[in-house]
């Protein structure tokens, strides 16, 4: 046996690996159950064991709180739907999947994504299809179950390699997954737990869902780039000239019709109607979207942003609808909201757990000792916060290819590793954003990753031997080269001190 076939059968083994140890975790929802059981558990050794350390920000003595005593399971008892129901994240992102509901039911966001690509220059094709999936995020799962075949179709139109056209388009969705120049579902998602993790530490602590919105427009142009080159310079030249014949057309990703580019042009006035009221609210001093204080970091458009996302992408979904005909009553559009909420139902499960978990996590106390103990360990290694942050950035890559779930992951580190932050001077939003990297590179290589399944189907399409070891040999180029240029970004953006969003910086100052 050669060296490099012994080399392809270690990687093969570990990719082996890799499946067989995500496939026996435990379903999300199930693993936070248990790890709300083992934070009732550790709050009674704690106890037992007395444990204790001096808070940074009021310097009195922290000790664990034993949630199996008797006022703690009176508490749990009391408190539990209250946990569910106060959950941060649950109704932001409810209300957010109302109107990007609206807007995905009425077929706008598939028509503009089909525009996007299929008005694209030639010679901008593949940067077009990576940025239209790292814009497409706005829209939960459209871009796999869209853009990725679709991209295929179009590059094979124009004599290029359809799987690196497919290749291309799950770079943008997936590994571009934080980027986005728009807020989506999952900004207001992580927001709110990176919210209850950082009250763990101070109970007055807000995360809005722009806190790293300067760096991930930033990162959408730099993964744009980025996917643009590993495709044209990597990955298509790797796959040669594409030798399959596909006998049928795909009928479904026809240019759009009168019907469908009238829908888009109702939409767009609707979100310039939008935008002139915004203008009108803030240019004035004393304009009716300004906050309190006459400022705009206080105003109803950055504190309610979830608001402003519901309202934009119903009343464009809403002129799409009527204007194609895709709504023809307020029942079809109530039946889109609902439809939006069917896919949310699993979400509300691993909710309600999670939701239990954070609580118990802050009841008993130990997330402040957890905090302060890793802190001083980390703070005594003096490693400085450039390395702290990449390693940060590789613990969660290397989480994210056992277990696919962005909220998920967070919700487990974010109750640690916030607060660990917090005392060492880091922003929770910093926290967040340094979690993001690592959670969106390792996306195309992680068969945990949902989608996976179907990205092996669509690349069977043309290459009908195409498997795990296809996909993942294709895309690691992808995950490498994110994970090079988005640290670069990430050292740069620290080494300069720019906000990271309106108003938010890399650094916390612990009150007293």
């Amino acid at each position: 046996m050669s060296k490099s076939e012994k080399s392809i059968g270690l990687f093969q083994r570990m990719l082996n690996w890799t499946e067989k140890a995500g496939n026996a975790l435990p379903h999300p929802a199930t693993l936070f159950a248990l790890f709300a059981l083992a934070v009732l558990i550790l709050s009674a050794v704690g106890h037992f064991l007395q444990w204790e350390v001096i808070h940074p920000g009021t310097k009195e003595i922290v000790k664990p709180i034993n949630l199996l005593s008797h006022d703690g399971i009176h508490r749990i008892i009391l408190e539990m739907v209250e946990n569910f129901t106060g959950f941060a994240p649950l109704g932001i992102v409810l209300v957010a999947m109302l109107g990007i509901g609206i807007a995905e039911q009425s077929g706008l966001i598939n028509a503009a994504i089909r525009m996007l690509i299929l008005k694209s220059p030639k010679h901008l094709l593949t940067f077009v299809i990576v940025f239209a999936g790292i814009v497409s995020n706005v829209a939960s799962d459209v871009g796999y179950v869209l853009l990725i075949p679709l991209a295929g179709v179009i590059f094979l139109a124009v004599g290029r390699h359809p799987i690196a056209g497919m290749a291309a388009a799950f770079a943008g969705v997936s590994g571009g997954f934080s980027a986005n120049l728009f807020l989506g579902t999952i900004d207001p998602l992580l927001a709110g737990l990176s919210q209850e993790a950082a009250r763990i530490l101070d109970p007055t602590y807000n995360v809005n869902p722009t806190a790293n919105y300067y760096f991930m427009v930033a990162s959408t142009f730099l993964i744009a780039f980025s996917g643009t080159f590993v495709t044209e310079k990597i990955v298509e030249p790797r796959l040669g000239k594409f030798r399959g014949v596909i006998e049928e057309k795909d009928s479904s990703f026809d240019k759009l019709s009168k019907k469908e580019m009238k829908g888009l042009l109702m939409a767009l006035l609707t979100v310039i109607a939008i935008v002139i009221v915004v203008l009108i609210g803030i240019i004035p001093m004393d304009g009716f979207f300004r906050g309190t204080d006459g400022g705009l970091l206080s105003s109803p458009l950055i504190q309610g942003v979830v608001t402003m996302l519901f309202i934009t992408a119903g009343a464009s979904g809403l002129a799409y609808g009527f204007s194609t005909g895709t709504f023809k009553s307020d029942e079809d559009v109530m039946d889109g909201m609902a439809s939006a909420m069917k896919t949310m139902a699993t979400y509300l499960v691993l909710v309600f757990f999670a939701a239990q978990f954070v609580a118990y996590f802050k009841w008993s106390n130990l997330g402040i000792i957890l905090a302060v103990k890793g802190a001083n360990v980390l703070m005594s290694t003096d490693i400085g916060l450039i390395p702290l942050m990449i390693l940060f950035i590789l613990l969660s890559a290397v989480i994210n290819i056992l277990m696919g779930s962005a909220s998920a992951k967070w919700a487990i580190l974010a109750p640690i590793f916030i607060p660990m932050f917090m005392i060492m001077g880091y922003s929770p939003e910093l926290s967040q954003v340094v979690y993001r990297i690592g959670d969106s590179v390792t996306n195309v290589i992680s068969p945990m990753m949902s989608f996976f399944a179907l990205i092996i189907a669509f690349f069977q399409k043309y290459d009908p031997k195409a498997g795990i070891g296809t996909i993942i040999a294709t895309m690691v180029p992808y995950s490498f080269i994110f994970l090079f240029v988005w640290i670069l970004l990430l050292v740069v953006w620290l080494l300069l001190d720019i906000p990271l969003g309106p108003d938010i910086g890399i650094h916390y100052i612990m009150s007293n």
